[in-house]
């Protein structure tokens, strides 16, 4: 908590501050890749920085943590600090890069704020960054135990075992680690790194869920294409689909995320639309292996049967869980093989047991709508939960 001298220089000033993030974090990025060019080069997504994600992200994240500080100070935001943490973890963050953003967001802060700075101001949100570094720093270190690593050493090389052609735009790969071990466990709902060269030299990371339930010697993921956009967006999935071939060996990091099944036995809901249905039929062939009877309400969106990946897989998967059910919708054409419905998801046409959870992955717009709808029907707040790929834009808005 924010000591009582800081809570309210912080108050007083969270709305300039707040109005001037956008422009801080562009000076902060901007300063510090100048210093330090490995961390945009090998580190953080080239994409998410051309097209301004990552500032975005970052300063939704900042805003939300002062403002939790002044408004709850006996409150924390856990979820919203786990799911950074394990995104941090996954990238192989380390603590004393904490000190590296520190010096540069500070630099910036004083650039765009100038006078306003006092140091009262300067050691109230000096204050602020600590609480939440901290925060983070020691639940990136407890991943980092719980999985029998040193901070940031998290790579492993695994070779593609398997390359099955899903949809156009999205390509599955069946990994196993090159050294002829058994790969490392994980939960049904987590995402692994992966880390690419590429022709000019960078070595860029992206994250993709695990695609299959836990428990076998072989991971996968399904890497769908990313199209267009702003800055080099797509150049590591794109690497993958025009070049990846089985026999090939990629740097892997290790599970994360905290996308996962809670204990019990209650009914779940698992929405999902485009490649967000990754993480979900984790999930759902986790339930088959185990042999669960829990209710569980499967809801996924498209473009249309075409662009539906692992649509097979899914219905299968779905037909021998004995209490789940199959909700499909398409916006641009039907489907003749099943009763799939054209347009938008609709979950007001479902019947939701109580004692709901829910699981949501897609575009954030899809997420926003599910969500809306699940709080309109009674389900709690802290019952939905979602996996985001790439940054978090959704961040201290739940």
């Amino acid at each position: 908590m924010l000591s009582e001298q800081s809570v309210p220089v912080v108050r007083a000033t969270l709305p300039a501050v707040g109005a001037a993030l956008g422009d801080i974090t562009q000076r902060f990025y901007a300063g510090m890749f100048a210093a330090h060019p490995e961390l945009l080069r090998d580190v953080f997504n080239r994409g998410n920085q051309a097209n301004g994600e990552q500032r975005q992200a970052l300063a939704g994240s900042i805003a939300a943590f002062a403002t939790m500080l002044v408004e709850r100070p006996d409150a924390r935001p856990d979820a919203m600090l786990a799911r950074i943490a394990h995104k941090h973890a996954a990238l192989g963050v380390t603590s004393e890069q904490y000190k590296i953003v520190h010096q540069h967001l500070f630099a910036a802060i004083v650039d765009v704020l100038g006078d306003a700075v006092t140091p009262e101001v300067a050691a109230a949100w000096d204050e602020v960054y600590w609480l939440m570094a901290n925060a983070l720093i020691a639940l990136e270190a407890g991943l980092y135990q719980d999985a029998g690593r040193t901070e940031g050493d998290i790579w492993q090389r695994m070779e593609i075992a398997e390359r099955h052609e899903e949809t156009a735009d999205a390509v599955s790969f069946v990994l196993r680690p090159a050294d002829g071990t058994a790969a490392p466990a994980f939960k049904a709902g987590q995402y692994v790194s992966v880390r690419v060269e590429l022709p000019d030299g960078a070595r860029q990371i992206r994250q993709y869920s695990l695609s299959a339930a836990p428990g076998a010697a072989q991971w996968r993921i399904t890497v769908k294409r990313v199209r267009g956009g702003v800055g080099p967006e797509g150049e590591v999935s794109s690497r993958l689909h025009e070049h990846a071939r089985v026999g090939d060996v990629l740097d892997v990091s290790l599970p994360f995320g905290d996308l996962v099944l809670p204990d019990g036995d209650g009914p779940l809901l698992l929405a999902s639309a485009g490649i967000g249905i990754t993480p979900m039929l984790s999930i759902l062939d986790h339930l088959a292996a185990v042999g669960s009877t829990r209710p569980v309400t499967v809801v996924h969106a498209d473009r249309g049967p075409a662009d539906h990946a692992h649509r097979a897989e899914q219905r299968d998967l779905v037909a021998a869980h004995p209490g789940a059910t199959l909700h499909v919708w398409y916006e641009d054409a039907a489907d003749p093989d099943t009763d799939a419905a054209v347009g938008q998801a609709d979950l007001d046409a479902l019947e939701l047991p109580d004692g709901l959870t829910a699981f949501l992955c897609g575009p954030l717009p899809f997420m926003r709508a599910v969500r809306g709808d699940l709080l309109r029907r009674g389900v709690p707040a802290e019952a939905i939960h979602y996996e985001v790929f790439g940054p978090d834009l959704w961040l201290g808005q739940q």
